[in-house]
């Protein structure tokens, strides 16, 4: 078997398998999100939420899913039609293909590549043509003007997320997922991590990555009190749940990273304890958690509010943070709590 895995066909039969792994986990875990998502909003507002389709109504995902794909596709007469079906699936595609460089545990990863964070970031911002291809393709002045304000938005907070990862790189010295989950290895555990020497960064991270994913309160572009869902309000059916799928994917993708950044990854809060998949996994789902918390207690934005905080707050703030732990690092304050590449990392 070992000598069939080291032939070029056993090693593609290999990276099929691991990729298609990948993809039952991201799409398995996508069901479980929006159950979650709804079960908060309705704890939030004293209601039961799903509870009707399968055990604790854990089925009703399931059964959303099979209704939008049974359902008629309405495509407007004016549409591009190429354009408007490939938009979707340019959403769905990129937001699984950027999990290949995702590290769930030491060595768990289908690419483990020396700039993982350069292809989550080329892969992340390719999802905005997406947005933009179903908003112009629709042939419709709301689904265009959400796809706009997209655009402007998914650009803008792009900028501010690049430049605090600058800051994890500095203080690693590399751009390997794995290498920067490893740095934040030691033996007091949590205290280890990063959110501690970037503890200013991880709120910024944190709502950025809402504005980024179209998460609200920062969901102008589908803002249906104001353009009537955005750029999606022409597509039905399973376009459709292309659009929401890819969305849900961005999201967890984002709660990936802010765990392998700032909280250690698959490496465990106590010292002792054994690392794992099981840490990695929990602390993507309690990510998700302030994600949803976020979208039942949180008001909705102006669009002028949501493009001042990006330029005006965001941006010099990761700006000053990026000269900040370069001056850190470089003269290893602290014994190089800045500088983990001192330290091996």
């Amino acid at each position: 078997m070992a000598e069939f895995l080291a032939t070029p066909l056993g090693t593609a039969l290999l990276i099929a398998v691991q990729g298609l792994g990948i993809i039952a986990f991201v799409m398995l875990s996508l069901l479980f999100l929006v159950y979650g998502d709804r079960k908060v909003w309705a704890a939030v507002q004293m209601r039961r939420g799903p509870n009707v389709v399968g055990a604790f109504g854990l089925l009703q995902s399931v059964a959303d899913a099979l209704k939008y794909v049974v359902k008629e596709i309405v495509v407007p007469a004016g549409a591009d039609k190429f354009v408007f079906f490939l938009a979707p699936m340019l959403s769905l595609v990129l937001a699984i293909l950027a999990w290949a460089v995702i590290p769930f545990n030491e060595g768990w990863v289908l690419a483990d590549i020396n700039v993982a964070i350069l292809f989550v970031f080329a892969v992340s911002s390719l999802e905005v043509y997406g947005v933009i291809m179903g908003g112009w393709a629709s042939n419709s002045k709301y689904p265009f003007l959400g796809s706009l304000r997209s655009a402007a938005q998914m650009i803008s907070y792009e900028v501010s997320l690049g430049l605090i990862i600058v800051g994890v790189i500095i203080s690693t010295g590399s751009m390997n997922l794995s290498a920067i989950v490893e740095a934040q290895r030691g033996n007091v555990g949590l205290f280890n991590w990063y959110w501690l020497p970037h503890l200013p960064m991880v709120a910024l991270f944190f709502i950025s990555a809402l504005a980024e994913t179209n998460r609200p309160p920062f969901d102008l572009p589908e803002a249906e009190s104001e353009l009537v869902a955005g750029f999606m309000v022409e597509y039905s059916s399973t376009p459709y749940l292309l659009f929401m799928a890819g969305e849900y994917i961005a999201i967890f993708l984002m709660c990936a990273l802010i765990s392998i950044l700032f909280f250690g990854g698959w490496l465990s809060p106590i010292p002792g304890i054994p690392d794992g998949v099981l840490w990695m996994v929990g602390k993507m789902w309690v990510m998700f958690f302030m994600f949803a918390m976020v979208k039942a207690i949180v008001p909705r934005y102006r669009y002028d509010q949501l493009m001042r905080i990006g330029w005006k707050v965001f941006l010099p703030l990761s700006l000053v943070w990026v000269v900040l732990v370069a001056f850190l690092a470089k003269f290893e304050v602290f014994g190089g709590f800045w500088a983990r590449w001192t330290m091996g990392g």
